[in-house]
């Protein structure tokens, strides 16, 4: 199109405007609509463009984006790939001009449209999905359940008993359950998601599954998972747990299950008893060795000695372990031949070593009796022989009773000194008005009932009587005036001084006739024998010397034999 000159002199105005004709104007404006709609996509802000590499510097990335001007993108722009390289496609946009009129790109995420209908039927009908944890955040987990689409899984949910361990699942592929979905905010959905309850539905199926390969009688290996007062928690199985009860741990008694067993310790365990509606097993450990009460009551019989270790004491006897696991009782009545026990502990103490003899075994209900008196032997059998009356000792006076003092004599045996027999100066009314505990006292045997236990002893036997005294002052051929107490066929009992009586062989009665002269002659001779003080002095009249004797008679008499040691005095008549 040539130029057009105008003259000097001529205005503007006055030159003849150019207009287009219709048909140019309309395809002008088609153009220049055209351009502007190309212009306004091609550079607007959220046009989506697919742009192919051209080169990567450390100054810009130059990017061909099918116009006649390159795109530049910056090296620092987010979002870029990260193997970026000449030939590389990317998704970006324009965002301006360069001031060399290269296009100003920026990387973008192209939208997809989200698809909820799987989650909605999982959600629908409870059932477990996939998802991967992306990150954690406040409260839980944030897991990618969909293309572009996370749900929350909160911590208490996640299954995972400890908070510092949830960064471990970041990252990994887990199975959940929708348990909230809300799509109104397609952008931004409300998906909360629960792992807790696949992991305990699988554990329980599992469980299950592991329970019906148990069987009563089998011998499994376990891992003590706890530990209680009265046994522990041993895992058998994957979650199944049994219970080994303290009394089921050994043969031996256990006070203290921990004193056997440690948490995380391996053991081989027996099933004892399996319910499997109520999952409930009862485990053992002693079972997989022998029963020591086999051995023990086979070889075990009555009067066997055993020795054994005194490992608990009871109010009605003491238990002595005579064998790993093997327990004899020995009850309070077996403790003492001497005296009555009321407490084991008078006799026995914790972890004494004792020897006792076997009384009785009882193989079914495994109970063993034993005795330890009888170890020690009986003292009494030996009573007769060692305390014979008239056995003088001097023993100390134990105990004090209204009706006497009891004695010990020593192993164990005590006798008895009644009241009536502390002495011969004075009734007294109780043994403590002379006696004291503690005190030695000397005192003679005078009985011994072996079958009923009990030795009688007496004090006074040992002081000096009226006998003993005119002994002392006697002897054989003696003569002395005596009075006839009583006749009884051919003996007569004659008081031949206070207290003091002799026996005298009687001869025939004389004839009554001489009766009168006797009587008379009694009379001469109680006078005479009252004279004397009962030590001889004058004799009765001749006259009566062969008369037989008669209660009340005063007569001569001579000492023809004397018993020391039983105090008995024999006489005759000396006219």
């Amino acid at each position: 199109m040539s130029s057009v000159e105008f003259p000097n002199n001529l205005e503007a105005s006055a030159v003849p405007e150019v207009v287009p004709s219709p048909q140019e104007e309309s395809s002008f404006g088609d153009v220049l609509r055209q351009f502007e709609a190309e212009h306004q996509s091609a550079e607007g802000a959220d046009a989506a463009l697919e742009g192919v590499v051209v080169s990567v510097s450390d100054e810009a990335i130059v990017v061909n984006i099918g116009r006649k001007m390159e795109g530049i993108l910056k090296p620092d722009t987010p979002g870029l790939p990260s193997d970026l390289a000449p030939g590389v496609t990317v998704m970006v946009n324009i965002s301006g001009r360069t001031d060399d009129g290269y296009y100003q790109l920026s990387t973008i995420h192209v939208k997809q449209p989200k698809d909820f209908t799987g989650l909605q039927s999982a959600f629908d009908g409870k059932h477990a999905i996939m998802g991967v944890v992306t990150e954690q955040v406040k409260g839980g987990l944030r897991i990618q359940v969909a293309d572009g689409v996370h749900a929350f899984l909160p911590a208490s949910r996640s299954g995972v008993r400890e908070v510092a361990d949830l960064a471990k699942l970041i990252g990994q592929q887990i199975e959940c359950r929708i348990t909230k979905l809300d799509v109104t905010d397609e952008e931004r959905p409300d998906v909360v998601v629960d792992r807790r309850s696949i992991l305990e539905e699988q554990a329980a199926a599992a469980k299950q599954a592991a329970l019906e390969t148990l069987q009563e009688g089998a011998t499994v290996q376990g891992r003590v998972r706890s530990i209680t007062d009265f046994g522990a928690f041993v895992e058998i199985a994957h979650g199944i747990d049994g219970l080994l009860h303290v009394t089921d741990m050994s043969w031996q008694r256990v006070d203290k299950p921990s004193s056997v067993l440690t948490p995380g310790q391996s053991i081989q365990v027996k099933i004892l008893k399996l319910n499997r509606e109520t999952r409930k097993i009862s485990l053992g450990m002693k079972q997989l060795t022998a029963d020591p009460w086999t051995e023990a009551s086979a070889n075990l019989k009555a009067g066997d000695r055993v020795q054994g270790k005194v490992v608990r004491l009871a109010d009605f006897g003491a238990f002595v372990e005579i064998a790993p696991g093997v327990d004899g009782l020995i009850h309070l009545s077996e403790m003492s031949w001497t005296k009555r026990v009321r407490k084991a502990s008078d006799v026995l103490q914790l972890g004494e070593e004792v020897e006792a003899v076997v009384l009785e075994v009882k193989a079914g209900d495994k109970r063993i009796s034993l005795g330890l008196k009888q170890a020690l032997g009986n003292p009494w059998d030996a009573v007769e022989t060692k305390f014979a009356p008239g056995t003088v000792i001097e023993a100390p006076v134990t105990n004090l009773a209204q009706f006497g003092a009891f004695v010990d004599l020593g192993g164990g045996i005590e006798g008895m000194i009644h009241v009536g027999d502390i002495t011969r100066e004075k009734r007294i009314q109780h043994p403590k008005d002379v006696l004291s505990s503690g005190q030695i006292v000397k005192a003679q045997v005078v009985e011994v009932d072996k079958e009923k236990r009990r030795i009688r002893l007496s004090m006074k036997q040992l002081e000096p009587t009226t006998a003993d005294l005119f002994i002392a002052e006697h002897a054989v051929g003696d003569f002395l005036t005596g009075r006839v107490v009583e006749v009884h066929g051919s003996n007569a009992k004659i008081e031949i001084s206070e207290g003091v009586h002799a026996r005298c062989k009687t001869k025939e009665e004389a004839p009554a006739a001489q009766s009168a002269s006797a009587s008379s002659a009694d009379v001469d001779d109680l006078a005479a024998m009252l004279a004397s003080r009962w030590k001889g002095g004058s004799s009765s009249s001749s006259s009566g010397a062969k008369d037989g004797l008669r209660p009340g008679q005063i007569r001569r008499f001579r000492i023809s034999a004397i018993d020391t040691e039983h105090r008995r005095i024999d006489v005759e008549l000396a006219d």
